[in-house]
């Protein structure tokens, strides 16, 4: 056996990895709470994004990340994980997984996203979970609040009632924080705990004010969000208004989108998207189709109403272009990481070629490590910690919070008053670390750029064309370029 790895969080990053490194003669631990199904990646719609068909080019996803991403993204990040495009294809081909259409969304030059009948993270996985159960990867189901650390060094993780996880190394695959927020695409358990944890123990996050929203989501009058595929609009579905006028691109960034949607909703208007004209919606969206067809409404008779919904956050856990964290044995994957990849905006599945690019690529930066640090001595599994169990505290209050003062749109004044209703909540320190630091560095971005919009200054500030990073109590926009961490 080459080492111990820990994953916590079993989604496309975290799962990819374990069967990198099991495959690799690792024993791997993946640490995950609640069903293994809960995860985000279960509820990727569209697909991946892969420009490796005939007239697409790696240039030409390239530019269309940075175009999106407001040109802040970092180029060795998008340069190095779209170059792996045809590795992470042929991974997921490898295990078994066929797709069947080829969609184009919104900010993509070309048809580009791979996909299988609009639910294509629900056949992903269950592909990739089989395969890691066949390498032998032990699946532990636990609350993750903790990692411990050190001597800036990573030794494992500690769950919500106090046993100790060690490993020779640590991977955070645990996802974003967008379960902050009152409405989300997501699983609501993605609250950023490890991310937050993290912060506390004076590790550095990078742009936390960077949130996306989903212009396209249906919420039902009971609280149910269903989200509407964007690639339901690159087959020809529109957004109109309630007479029925169009007012958007409809395949224009997400930003732009839903800040128009937004907008429509505060002048009292209800915004609706018209799959009516979409040949075969129900045969090309299943899923989409019958969960609004529970709800009672048919996409091919029914405008559906619509609002946007958080959902990807751009910011997490520093990490190089290997993903590793400035702290010794630990990496970040997937949406707990902030790579710099996504810029201001994320163009639409880049995030689960993301997924699968750092799984693959932080396995490969694990075996180099090991070989250099050594495995920790006498590591045991589980070891037991006194301390009474943790509680997540008043989260829905949070969650209105985050909601009304730190969504699509910011200002000054709302920020003041986040921050002061935060800082007055009885909720779990982590969770409560990160949304404080998410409403600093929301304040320390005195501009619009991307999915950061600010009421107060409506415009993009060249001098701040760079990454916010947030470190013990404070946030700084930094330069753009960066060289490892």
């Amino acid at each position: 056996m080459k080492g111990r790895v820990g994953i916590v969080g079993a989604g496309l990053a975290g799962l990819t990895a374990a069967i990198s490194l099991a495959e690799r003669g690792f024993d791997v631990t993946v640490l995950y709470n609640g069903k293994l199904e809960d995860s985000n990646s279960d509820k990727i719609q569209a697909g991946i994004a892969l420009p490796i068909l005939d007239g697409d080019s790696i240039s030409l996803h390239v530019i269309d990340t940075l175009k999106t991403g407001l040109f802040m993204n970092d180029i060795d990040a998008v340069w190095n994980i779209i170059s792996k495009a045809t590795e992470a294809y042929d991974f997921l081909r490898r295990l078994g997984v066929n797709f069947e259409s080829v969609e184009l969304e919104g900010g993509h030059s070309r048809p580009r996203v791979f996909s299988i009948r609009g639910e294509t993270g629900k056949h992903i996985m269950k592909v990739i979970r089989e395969r890691a159960r066949e390498l032998g990867v032990e699946f532990v189901n636990k609350e993750i609040y903790e990692v411990l650390i050190k001597n800036n060094e990573c030794l494992g993780v500690i769950s919500s009632d106090g046993h100790e996880y060690l490993f020779d190394s640590t991977i955070i695959a645990s996802g974003g924080y967008t379960g902050i927020y009152r409405y989300t695409a997501g699983f609501r358990g993605n609250l950023g705990i490890l991310i937050g944890d993290y912060i506390r123990k004076g590790g550095i996050a990078m742009d936390l004010e960077f949130v996306q929203f989903h212009p396209t989501a249906y919420v039902s009058p009971d609280g149910d969000v269903i989200l509407i595929s964007e690639a339901v609009r690159g087959r020809g579905a529109i957004i109109t208004d309630s007479r029925g006028n169009r007012f958007v691109n409809e395949l224009a960034p997400r930003d732009v989108v839903s800040r128009a949607i937004y907008r429509k909703l505060l002048e009292g208007e209800k915004v609706y998207l018209d799959a009516r004209n979409v040949k075969d919606v129900e045969k090309s969206f299943p899923g989409i189709y019958e969960a609004l067809l529970k709800k009672g409404l048919d996409m091919k008779r029914d405008r559906i109403p619509i609002v946007p919904v958080a959902h990807y956050s751009i910011g997490g856990i520093l990490v190089d272009l290997y993903w590793r964290a400035p702290t010794r044995r630990l990496y970040a994957i997937g949406e707990a990481a902030a790579s710099g990849f996504h810029g201001a905006n994320r163009l639409p599945s880049n995030s689960s070629l993301e997924c699968v690019v750092g799984g693959l690529e932080v396995s490969r930066t694990i075996s180099r490590d090991l070989e250099k640090l050594g495995r920790l001595k006498d590591i045991n599994l589980e070891t037991v910690r006194l301390r009474n169990p943790s509680k997540l505290g008043n989260i829905d209050r949070l969650r209105d919070i985050m909601w009304s003062y730190v969504g699509l749109e910011r200002d000054s004044h709302n920020l003041m008053i986040a921050e002061r209703l935060v800082n007055e909540l009885d909720i779990l320190p982590q969770i409560k670390t990160l949304a404080l630091a998410i409403i600093k560095c929301a304040a320390e971005r005195k501009e619009s750029r991307g999915v950061h919009y600010r009421r107060d200054y409506p415009y993009v500030d060249e001098r701040l064309k760079g990454h916010s990073l947030f470190a013990r109590g404070e946030c700084r926009i930094e330069g753009i370029k960066r060289h490892g961490v």
